[in-house]
């Protein structure tokens, strides 16, 4: 009977996929702001608290991540000034870090793409301060020695379809809606 059992288990998994674990991460973005008579940006990081992807052989299937967004943090400022964006991304007019500590994307599907540098295109649902919508981005996959990684291509999603809706007290500033995105996530 046990015997049974382990086999119904190794068959599930190798028909609905195998699990890999993230090992590595690198999540970048871009904020751009825009003022009466300039434009400018920032621009950081934040960090992948947990995730995974889901391989069925050597194709990506599926896999899910959960982002701190405590980590995020500015990388083009340094000192006092980093400091006051940290806390202005962090606090109630972008994140809201205390009411929602995480973000999530989760891969719905992956399909080809006809960019060569990035012939896929990932296809999930992102959810940000408690509000999802669905995003897709080109990326290169690939499979190695039971090491799967992802490198998108820069990407855009709309800040305001996740409530991440900051309202300037200057008149004449503005912030973008669309903020850009880098991934690259390696899982074992």
């Amino acid at each position: 009977m046990k015997k049974i059992f382990l086999l119904a288990v190794l068959a599930g998994g190798l028909a609905f996929g195998q699990s890999k674990k993230v090992v590595s991460s690198d999540v970048h973005w871009w904020g751009y702001k825009v003022a009466k008579s300039e434009a400018s940006s920032h621009d950081g990081t934040v960090k992948v608290k947990s995730g995974n992807m889901v391989m069925k052989g050597n194709q990506l299937v599926g896999g899910s991540f959960v982002l701190d967004m405590n980590s995020i943090t500015s990388t083009d400022l340094s000192g006092e000034y980093q400091t006051k964006l940290n806390g202005h991304l962090k606090n109630g007019d972008f994140f809201e870090v205390e009411k929602y500590p995480t973000a999530s994307f989760k891969i719905t599907s992956v399909k080809k793409n006809n960019d060569k540098a990035y012939p896929n295109l990932v296809t999930g649902d992102l959810t940000v301060k408690g509000k999802t919508s669905p995003i897709s981005f080109p990326a290169k996959i690939t499979y190695t020695n039971g090491v799967v990684s992802l490198v998108s291509n820069k990407f855009s999603f709309d800040r305001q379809k996740y409530d991440v809706a900051y309202k300037s007290t200057m008149k004449d500033v503005f912030v973008k809606d669309d903020i850009d995105m880098l991934v690259k996530v390696s899982a074992k």
